[in-house]
């Protein structure tokens, strides 16, 4: 039997970026699975809220310095997460590397102020149901920091190495600005009610 060709793909990109990505449709699709798990536990902080007697359960009030120090970090690392989201769209190397650098620095900030971010809730994840929910809330996005952070390092060595030279790496890293912009936002609801719903 002979074959025959339907369609002459050849002149095809070998490779596509945003939406034209399979990388991104997973990085979305991760994304939405990931954002129904936060939104589930702003659900279970507030249902907790709305049942008990005072809140927060038995401790003072949480402080504000450290998670405030860090919203201001995370949102002020969307100014040059856009610039390399742009420079890799523009397939600029230079500028891709300078950026991807300067986001390496801001994916360690943040787990720095962490480390001073869960004694200032002021509350052991195993004193009550506050305590559990606080703990988890933080627990669950340094989750997401590490993971960013892990695949900035690796997209980082990616780009200094040979293989930076590869087009598709720059998908990759317009991906991966992509999931910061997501783990940034996601904090800002944690945020507020970490912070302020107990000072309502």
């Amino acid at each position: 039997m002979k074959e025959r060709a339907v369609l002459d793909v050849s002149r095809l990109p070998l490779h596509g970026m945003g939406s034209a990505s399979v990388t991104w449709w997973g990085t979305l699709g991760f994304m939405l699975l990931e954002g129904t798990g936060f939104a589930l536990v702003v659900a279970i902080y507030l249902y907790l809220y709305g049942l008990a007697p005072e809140w927060p359960l038995g401790a003072p009030l949480p402080d504000l310095g450290p998670g405030t120090w860090l919203t201001g970090i995370l949102l002020a690392s969307l100014v040059p997460n856009s610039l390399v989201n742009r420079w890799a769209g523009q397939e600029d190397l230079r500028k891709v590397r300078i950026g991807i650098l300067i986001m390496t620095a801001f994916g360690i900030a943040p787990l720095v102020v962490r480390i001073y971010e869960f004694p200032a809730l002021h509350v052991w994840w195993d004193a009550n149901a506050y305590g559990s929910i606080t703990w988890v809330m933080l627990g669950l996005h340094t989750t997401h920091l590490i993971t960013d952070l892990a695949d900035t390092l690796v997209l980082a060595a990616i780009m200094f190495s040979r293989h930076g030279r590869n087009k598709r790496r720059f998908g990759d890293v317009q991906d991966n600005a992509l999931y910061w912009t997501f783990v940034v936002l996601t904090w800002l609801p944690l945020y507020a009610c970490l912070y302020w719903v107990p000072r309502l």
